[in-house]
């Protein structure tokens, strides 16, 4: 038998890092951990924002959680997953995107400590996802209902969800003005899809917040025009509306185009035929009896004048999303040619005005019949300042559809996740195994969110999180509502308050952030090839393969396996 020294195996390429077993688990841990320190200080109503610049020189101001994720350039691979946790919240249901960050950061660190003291991984993750599990079911049985409510009742459960939200915000000292405007927008949505499309946000810059105003219509900025425009009326009641999606201009001949005449006074008729095809068009559509008259491509100057003399106000080259609005929101159907215009296809609104606002002009389409569609036009100092902003109202919005969709809400301020944490330390003492002290770091983890709503505000965690602790534990479950009050730094029943967030939001934040953080905790080793991340590696790689493919093919695999 051979007891000689055996050959080393060369698996991987030459420069492969490879990092497995523990260290690279608490490695990963740490990094993920690193994300949530970066986002930490941004929740609650007394969060911090953060100013962002990226290389381009673009500045963002924000506490959106979603955003700072996107806007963060973060390379190392697992800390990468908490960055699409918090875009998927975003997706799914608009709000709570700093939550589901803080709680997957949180997971891994309460069970960062029984990995360094040898714990199997897949142990914690069986009794995490367990907890989750638990937790969830939990959240739906503490959730109350708002079915069956009369609408103006809804409505002001509506508006107190979206107040909760708009609370982090930066405009959040003109909630109650924004939570209006945004549960009016939505229920002017058809009720059945409420498509988020059909909210247009027009930001114009100048004024003060509480300049901005909803248009219970369509309303989009003066699109560029030719002369003739300031001889159209700029407003109408009762008008017919036309959209097209035709060119209403003479056109320049296309390249090589050529044209021979036998006879040089020919040439005068082929001018005339031209004219006359766009003269026919513009007939048709006064024809029609269309007093506006949008199209998505241009109207040129010929057609402006032409529309100006016929007392018809004409836009062209308007952005697609906001034809599509205009269709929604006044019955038209948009028409590719204007041959045999059917008077059905029109649509028709109680108003319509140009309205100066700041240094724009805004087209109003208002008290339109089939209106299922709303604009909020945005007014503010600064362009960051509005961005922020949109930011805010676009959470709003998904926040009230959301809650419009699953009517039942929860107590927010961190109610929800003291009482859920309590009960999953009762539950945790009906096993004998470590499983007990993994569902109870679990439980643990669950009140990072009233501790870092506290240190956000500047109160000190640990007697308000003991105050919280004393009244969950009531008997009869009398203390289940109480939460953070940030106003005061003690506590306070959210419910009464009327601190309140959709069901939905809590549910997905808890199932996502324990996803993520058993994915993280499920990966033990990390295989990295530096040349692949080498910036002239594409070129490199094309050379290589083309190395092998010379002679008829043959060789092409060699080639590529270099």
């Amino acid at each position: 038998m051979y007891h000689g020294i055996q050959p080393q195996i060369i698996l991987l390429k030459e420069g492969t890092d490879t990092s497995q077993g523990k260290p690279q688990l608490i490695s990963n841990i740490n990094a993920c951990m690193a994300v949530v320190d970066a986002v930490r200080t941004t929740l609650g109503p007394r969060g911090m924002d953060k100013l962002i610049h990226d290389e381009r020189g673009k500045v963002t101001i924000s506490n959106d959680g979603a955003t700072i994720m996107k806007l963060l350039d973060i390379v190392h691979p697992a800390a990468k997953c908490l960055v699409d946790v918090s875009l998927a919240q975003d997706a799914e249901v608009g709000d709570g995107t700093t939550s589901v960050v803080i709680l997957a950061g949180e997971f891994l660190k309460e069970a960062k400590a029984y990995v360094e003291e040898g714990v199997h991984p897949r142990n914690i993750i069986k009794s995490y996802r367990l907890a989750s599990q638990l937790a969830v079911q939990r959240v739906r049985d503490l959730s109350v209902s708002l079915e069956g409510k009369a609408d103006e009742e809804k409505k002001d459960l509506l508006r107190k969800c979206a107040s909760t939200t708009l609370n982090s915000k930066l405009v959040s000292g003109e909630k109650e003005f924004f939570a209006q405007m945004v549960v009016d927008a939505v229920s002017c949505l058809d009720p059945n899809t409420l498509d988020l499309k059909m909210i247009g946000i027009k930001k114009v810059t100048g004024g003060g917040l509480r300049d901005s105003f909803l248009v219970d219509g369509v309303a989009f900025k003066k699109t560029f025009s030719y002369a003739g425009f300031e001889q159209q009326p700029k407003a109408f009641t009762n008008p017919k509306i036309l959209l097209l999606n035709i060119e209403l201009e003479l056109k320049a001949e296309k390249e090589n185009a050529e044209v021979r005449l036998e006879d040089p006074s020919m040439y005068q008729s082929i001018v005339d035929a031209e004219w006359n095809i766009i003269y026919d068009k513009l007939e048709k559509c006064v024809a029609s009896g269309a007093q506006i008259v949008l199209s998505r491509l241009a109207i040129g100057d010929l057609g402006t004048q032409y529309f100006a003399d016929r007392n018809i106000f004409c836009a062209g080259r308007v952005e697609s999303g906001d034809v599509e609005r205009v269709a929604k929101a006044t019955g038209a159907k948009v028409q590719t040619t204007v041959n045999n215009l059917d008077k059905a296809a029109l649509g028709h609104c109680a108003t319509f005005e140009e309205k100066q606002v700041g240094a724009e002009r805004y087209n109003l389409f208002k008290g339109c019949p089939q209106a299922r569609t709303a604009t909020l036009v945005l007014r503010g100092g600064s362009e960051q300042f509005i961005d922020e902003a949109d930011r805010s109202l676009h959470d709003a919005i998904m926040i009230v559809r959301r809650a419009l969709k699953h009517a039942e809400v929860v107590p927010g301020g961190g109610a929800i996740e003291m009482e859920v944490s309590k009960y999953l330390r009762e539950y945790a003492l009906n096993y004998t195994s470590k499983s007990q002290l993994f569902i109870k770091a679990f439980a643990k983890a669950l009140e990072v969110i009233p501790r870092q709503l506290c240190n956000n505000a500047g109160f000190d965690a640990t007697d308000v999180l003991n105050k919280l602790r004393q009244k969950h534990a009531l008997p009869d479950q009398a203390g289940k509502n109480f939460g953070v009050d940030v106003n005061s730094g003690g506590v306070v029943d959210t419910f009464a308050a009327f601190v309140w967030e959709p069901s939905l939001v809590k549910i997905n934040a808890i199932a996502s952030a324990t996803e993520a953080a058993c994915l993280i905790m499920s990966v033990d080793e990390t295989v990295r090839n530096p040349k692949s991340e080498a910036p002239d590696s594409g070129a490199a790689q094309a050379m290589g393969g083309g190395r092998g493919r010379g002679r008829g093919g043959r060789g092409g695999g060699r080639g590529m396996r270099r």
